[in-house]
């Protein structure tokens, strides 16, 4: 058996198609890039992403040969509208990363109504009032995933699951139906939203494709990169480590407290629904991870590429103490301070390049660690190991430095990019390729395993060295500072 699995980016489209063994085959991508038309703006073109996506899947069906379903991964929180009868979109799709919904999202608050800018409520509102103020339009919205399943059927399919509607900020606490106050205060009509089903199982045929296969399978990316690294049972965790970074981990079926955000800065998400039946987990998120690397190649230009970082770092033995905090966009979880800036401390006229490079990987890996900490704290679990994808997870230096700042051995995925691979669980578990989330987490097998060097004592004192320099750049800004969604 073997599934297509499109997954789509913050800059691409990409198709493979995954066998029983779960490696990808016949892989195509096309390059689908956001634009910013304004400072704080994203906005990306639905036909574009459309014709890509049906690109892609026809070109990978082509050399494969015909599929048993079709899974879907994607960025979440992009917001798209587009009329019911015509299926053409009535604005640009909304980019997760846009701010201009940060003033209603602090107009909300005053009203006791937590919505984060990056999440679809506010966005939605926006396109709806540009397009049908009186809300007398029949329209459909839809994140990412809807509107690639709806472009897959052919019209006939307007649906969501739990992993996406879960981050729209339109979703009620219990993940059971949508939150009538937040769509009130929005003006958003209840027949825009789409339906919600379970991550795995058959939703309808995919008609814009070779054959109609089922679409089985769909998931936002980190969750889905959750069930590729085989985290499906409570205890297991992973790091994405992208241009930011975020950690998933599996909790259970109980949601990991009441609050929308946790006492140490993670928030509760839906890690997929099967059968009916919703499994939990609990999300923390680093603002920025390899666009600090980006930083010392396009900005400094003391890289060549990302990857050079690798050999540049290695170098030296370690950084000489010098200590850098990513924080270029703030500081996410744990401690929230949308004012804290980059920092870099301990800097001596012996400072070279090797050593700044290094400060830098460290910087991030001692992130994580902040990440793991805080998953740890909110959900009362305990990760013996931590697993890490992404593009960082190729850079041996980092990894080293991870597995050293947090005393755990860290398991690298076999592959780059876990999120396709998960949607090809998703929608393989509703075809029978995979039993089961215990089947899926048996066939994990890990690229490598890299454990900690330093003893207890030592990495004791390098976290707490960090932690200092970390302290040192909150609220460098302090008005961004006072602000909190």
């Amino acid at each position: 058996m073997k599934v297509l699995v499109i997954d789509v980016g913050t800059s691409g489209v990409r198709a493979g198609v995954f066998d029983a063994s779960g490696a990808a085959r016949h892989t195509q991508h096309r390059t689908v890039l956001p634009s910013s038309p304004a400072p704080g703006l994203v906005e990306l073109d639905p036909v574009a992403l459309a014709d890509a996506v049906v690109q892609v899947a026809q070109a990978a069906l082509l050399a494969a040969g015909p599929v048993d379903g079709v899974g879907i991964a994607n960025q979440r929180a992009t917001t798209v509208v587009w009329d019911r009868a015509s299926g053409e979109p009535v604005g640009p799709g909304i980019g997760w990363q846009d701010l201009r919904t940060v003033g209603t999202c602090l107009t909300l608050q005053g009203e006791g109504i937590r919505v984060a800018p990056n999440a679809s409520a506010t966005k939605l509102a926006w396109l709806l009032d540009q397009a049908d103020p009186d809300r007398r339009r029949d329209l459909c919205f839809g994140t990412v995933d809807t509107w690639v399943a709806h472009v897959l059927s052919g019209g006939a399919l307007h649906v969501t699951d739990p992993t996406n509607a879960g981050v729209t900020g339109l979703l009620a606490r219990g993940g059971q139906g949508w939150d009538e106050q937040v769509l009130q205060a929005l003006r958003i009509p209840p027949a825009v939203l789409p339906e919600v089903v379970d991550s795995s199982g058959a939703l309808g045929q995919a008609r814009a494709l070779p054959g109609a296969p089922p679409i089985c399978g769909m998931a936002g990316d980190q969750q889905a990169s959750l069930v590729g690294q085989g985290c499906t049972r409570p205890g297991l965790a992973k790091i994405t480590f992208g241009t930011g970074g975020m950690l998933d981990c599996c909790v259970g079926e109980q949601r990991p407290g009441d609050a929308v955000r946790g006492a140490a800065g993670t928030f509760p998400i839906i890690a997929w629904r099967r059968r009916g039946r919703t499994v939990w987990g609990a999300e923390a998120i680093m603002l920025s991870a390899g666009t600090c690397v980006e930083w010392l190649r396009d900005d400094l230009g003391l890289l060549a590429s990302a990857a050079e970082s690798e050999a540049v770092a290695a170098r030296c033995d370690d950084s000489g103490d010098v200590w850098f905090v990513p924080a270029l966009l703030g500081l996410g979880t744990p401690v929230w301070d949308f004012g804290a800036r980059g920092t870099v401390l301990g800097i001596t006229r012996g400072t070279g390049r090797p050593q700044l490079v290094r400060a830098v990987l460290q910087g991030v890996a001692h992130r994580g660690v902040d990440l793991v900490e805080a998953a740890e704290s909110d959900t009362g679990l305990h990760f013996a190991t931590l697993r890490i994808d992404g593009g960082m997870a190729a850079n041996a230096v980092f990894v080293q430095e991870l597995a050293d700042a947090l005393g755990r051995p860290v398991e690298v995925a076999p592959v780059v990019e876990a999120t396709s691979l998960g949607a090809a669980y998703l929608a393989g578990m509703a075809l029978g390729m995979w039993a089961d989330e215990d089947d899926v987490a048996a066939a994990w097998r890990p690229g490598q395993v890299v454990p900690p060097r330093l003893d207890d004592q030592a990495r004791a004192a390098r976290r707490d060295r960090w932690l200092e320099a970390r302290s040192r750049a909150e609220q460098t800004i302090p008005e961004l500072s006072a602000l909190d969604f």
